[in-house]
């Protein structure tokens, strides 16, 4: 339990992405990579040799993040399931007919969907980094038949590739926290958002995650999570900043809110489980063990912990998030 240890010690340490001056990797993810569905930026493959974060063992001077999610099915799976209705709730209210919209870190593109449908007949472009992200949202696009409604580009949050006040709306869900530079990135979707838009962020909160019954290995599980995730440059509790951020990126006129989504339904329950219990073993959990911020073990623990709390009736997870609408 030593790594365990060390990994939570870790996510105790206090760390400030403002004055860093991190650049993104222009390396796009292979062609065959499963959808990264929440990056719209370049960054390396969890699973990859690429560079990782300063601080990170091989990190560079320059700050290139991994992805810590990495791109296998479990992640893909989870990223399909969002809706507008769950996942930008917030925003909804903003929006009408007529107006352009940038999707940054589209993913698959069920959230994008569903907002093109509500802005209709405006502009909408959905930007992924990954080549995979953009394979699945071509395919939900054809679904739903907004093929020829939806633009889809790759591209870098960082140096978005549109001129200046080219959007009404720019949307990123679950993006900032993946972001060595996330003021930079918000003051990107400032420069491309028109006078009196929306930028529009939502983010995870992962300190305020809550769960019942508690099986061994949860919080461990937790805490090798944040730490991997900030190891590999981002932040984890990236949804309690995004005031904060949004404001050093030189916003004035910001809302912020929180919502949560909430797993208690047998369905529910045996979805998130075995989603968590596999990206233990295959997605963050190996680079936890590359950082040295846990054992196989570990992983071994964790899987099995997510799997006794989903085997339970009394199950219940909730998911805290911060979300800002910010105007331009």
């Amino acid at each position: 339990m030593a790594v365990a240890k060390a990994a939570y010690r870790t996510i105790k340490q206090p760390r400030s992405h403002v004055s860093d001056d991190r650049g993104m990797s222009s390396e796009q993810y292979p062609d065959n990579s499963d959808s990264s569905g929440g990056s719209g930026h370049s960054v390396d493959s969890a699973g990859s040799d690429g560079p990782t974060a300063p601080g990170a063992s091989g990190g560079d001077a320059h700050g290139t993040v991994r992805y810590t999610h990495g791109h296998g099915a479990a992640v893909l799976s989870a990223h399909s399931r969002r809706r507008a209705e769950d996942s930008a709730a917030y925003l909804l209210p903003h929006l009408h007919a007529g107006m352009d919209l940038l999707d940054v870190g589209c993913g698959p593109a069920t959230i994008t969907a569903d907002l093109a449908e509500r802005v209709a007949p405006g502009r909408v472009v959905g930007l992924d980094a990954a080549a995979g992200a953009l394979e699945a949202a071509r395919a939900t696009l054809g679904e739903r038949g907004l093929a020829g409604r939806v633009e889809l580009t790759d591209g870098d949050v960082m140096a978005l590739p549109f001129d200046d006040d080219a959007f009404d709306v720019v949307h990123a869900h679950q993006v900032l926290q993946h972001l060595g530079d996330p003021v930079g990135a918000l003051a990107e979707m400032r420069r491309v958002t028109r006078p009196g838009g929306i930028v529009a962020v939502r983010d995870a909160v992962y300190s305020a995650k809550a769960w019942f019954p508690q099986p061994r290995g949860m919080e461990l599980w937790r805490s090798v999570y944040m730490a991997t995730a900030r190891a590999n440059g981002g932040e984890p509790d990236a949804g309690s900043r995004l005031l904060t951020w949004a404001r050093q990126a030189g916003f004035t006129e910001v809302t912020a809110s929180a919502s949560t989504w909430c797993y208690a339904t047998p369905a529910d329950r045996a979805w998130q489980s075995e989603t968590w219990a596999q990206r233990s073993l295959t997605s963050f959990g190996p680079r936890a063990v590359e950082l040295g911020l846990a054992s196989s073990a570990d992983l071994a623990t964790m899987a099995e912990a997510w799997r006794q709390w989903g085997a339970s009736e009394d199950a219940w997870f909730a998911v805290v998030h911060g979300e800002v609408i910010a105007r331009a």
